[in-house]
């Protein structure tokens, strides 16, 4: 049975994240009890909005911390900061936990405390967010419905039980920020780890432009938007700024200066079968394994024989990557942090925020990871090496043939036994429509935008059924905060998941009980939809 160490952690191909988490964890399980019992006055944050619904720090969300336990506490430090980063020999100015790209790994076992002080130090408000954890509500990170953003030279404490195991993501939620670096890996360990491997990798998949020529995020988000570099040529936002949106306020970033942003980053012609049409609208320059470029990748040393386990998370803002491990088959054992029965499989098709792990047995020899961006050139690589005996890496363009073999869907995935939504009827049916245009880039529910104001309202102890429809041309990574569903199938009730895509035309429905009292948001993983509508609230009733 697999039991990280701290050899273990520093020999992680992400070495920074490793250190980082040893310099920055403590255990510290005499500490003052707070946090459920004793939230702050920063927590006590209460959203405008309609009466009648439990709001973030209200005595049913913390009650609800309270099932979960107090264990063991478990101490973590981020700073949030402009950086200069090496992506592998290219350097880039943008923003980074740390100074890191991803940031440093938080490690902690499901029953411990999560205590992580987030100390910004941007030029601008930021949160943290806690990707795909069943947590308390005043600790999800969205700004103006479960806090107050964090003001730039202050601290925000972020403590609460994590209850379940898995493989999860932290990043900011603000704004376009999380198409810099402000995202970490977040990974729970079982106790009673029923796995058993030898060694682990983690992966971590992102599109990367900021700092690149002059593109930022905001200023990419702008020519997308009608009037912006498609209509008007490449006028953009300058570097350092926010942009306004429907999710944050303009008061919130210094007033925009109009600049050059850089090329055109408007992704054009763009197909992915998988995909059901476009791959997506925006042309990225880079795609990376744990923060390097294909041409001078991370590189996993294992020994033949070996049984390894993949962590694998796309923390990408607007790709879906098709992931392959050459001269390989994987098998899936998880999904969004949940057991699955085990599936083999050539290759995954990986979602923007979501998460899979996968076990191989290593071969002999040296073996490229390679992430393709669908319907989108380019590709993302890291490498697998059991052999001492000196061999080249794998070329930049190198394509396994498992890229073109059996891709298993998430509708496919069954759960494991012991995670299995329980047979019932359910007590809601909600319907929501998924609505824009890429030519008006409006994107949005039941065509309106965003409002923190907004509820669909559910009560405590339902069994929700929500069916999704997407009537737009692109598909969307659609995440539901502080809730695992099952994706519905035909004849079955399929994997425990938190995010899962929606094709172009097409519907999901979902289930799932409503367990975790508070406001909690339901939106698109691709930042750029959500930052221009495409989010809305599920609100408990009183």
């Amino acid at each position: 049975m697999y039991k990280p160490s701290r050899r273990t952690l520093l020999r992680t191909p992400i070495a920074a994240a490793g250190a980082g988490f040893l310099a920055s964890c403590t255990d510290s399980g005499s500490a003052p009890r707070s946090g459920p019992e004793h939230p702050s006055a920063e927590e006590k944050f209460v959203p405008a909005g309609p009466r009648g619904y439990v709001n973030p720090s209200d005595p049913e969300v913390l009650a609800a911390e309270r099932k979960r336990g107090s264990g063991r506490v478990r101490t973590f430090r981020f700073t949030a900061a402009e950086a200069e980063l090496d992506l592998g020999g290219r350097s880039v100015h943008t923003w980074a936990y740390n100074e890191e790209v991803p940031g440093p790994l938080v490690r902690v076992t499901a029953g411990d405390v999560l205590d992580l002080t987030l100390a910004n130090r941007l030029p601008a408000e930021t949160t943290l967010h806690s990707h795909g954890v069943r947590l308390r509500c005043d600790m999800d990170g969205v700004p103006d419905l479960t806090q107050r953003a964090i003001h730039s030279g202050t601290d925000f404490r972020y403590r609460f039980a994590v209850e379940h195991p898995g493989t999860y993501l932290l990043h900011s939620h603000v704004g376009m920020q999380p198409d810099r670096a402000l995202y970490a890996p977040l990974v729970v360990d079982d106790p009673r780890e029923p796995l058993s491997y030898d060694k682990e990798w983690l992966l971590v998949l992102d599109d990367w432009l900021d700092g690149v020529e002059g593109s930022t995020p905001e200023g990419v988000l702008e020519q997308l938007k009608p009037g912006g570099a498609m209509d008007m040529g490449q006028m953009a936002m300058g570097p350092g700024h926010g942009s306004p949106s429907p999710h944050h306020r303009a008061s919130r970033h210094p007033s925009p200066s109009r600049k050059p942003a850089g090329p055109n980053r408007v992704l054009h012609q763009s197909h992915s079968r998988m995909l059901h049409g476009d791959g997506g609208s925006v042309d990225y320059p880079y795609y990376l394994v744990n923060g390097r470029l294909p041409d001078n990748p991370s590189v996993f040393h294992c020994r033949p024989g070996d049984r390894v386990r993949l962590r694998i998370i796309n923390a990408g803002s607007e790709t879906a990557f098709r992931v392959a491990l050459g001269d390989h088959t994987m098998t899936v054992t998880h999904t969004d942090g949940y057991p699955v029965k085990h599936k083999r499989t050539d290759a995954l098709l990986v979602g923007m925020a979501e998460r899979y792990d996968v076990l191989i047995t290593a071969r002999d020899g040296v073996f490229p990871l390679v992430a393709l961006p669908e319907g989108k050139k380019g590709r993302g690589l890291a490498v697998l090496r059991t052999t001492k005996v000196s061999k080249k890496l794998p070329p930049v363009d190198v394509r396994p043939h498992e890229l073109d073999g059996e891709t298993v869907p998430a509708r496919r995935l069954l759960p494991a036994d012991s995670v299995a939504l329980g047979d019932r009827d359910p007590d809601r049916e909600m319907r929501i429509r998924i609505t824009g245009t890429m030519r008006r880039f409006d994107w949005g529910f039941d065509h309106k935008p965003y409002s923190a104001q907004q509820r669909h309202p559910v009560r405590a102890g339902e069994r929700v059924r929500l069916t999704l429809i997407n009537a737009t041309d692109m598909w969307h990574p659609m995440h539901l905060h502080g809730h695992t569903f099952a994706v519905v199938g035909l004849d079955s009730v399929g994997a425990r998941k938190d995010t899962a895509l929606v094709l172009p035309h097409r519907k999901l429905v979902i289930d799932f009980d409503a367990d975790n009292p508070g406001l909690w948001m339901l939106h698109c993983h691709n930042q750029y939809h959500s930052e221009s509508g495409m989010m809305t609230v599920l609100g408990y009733k009183k």
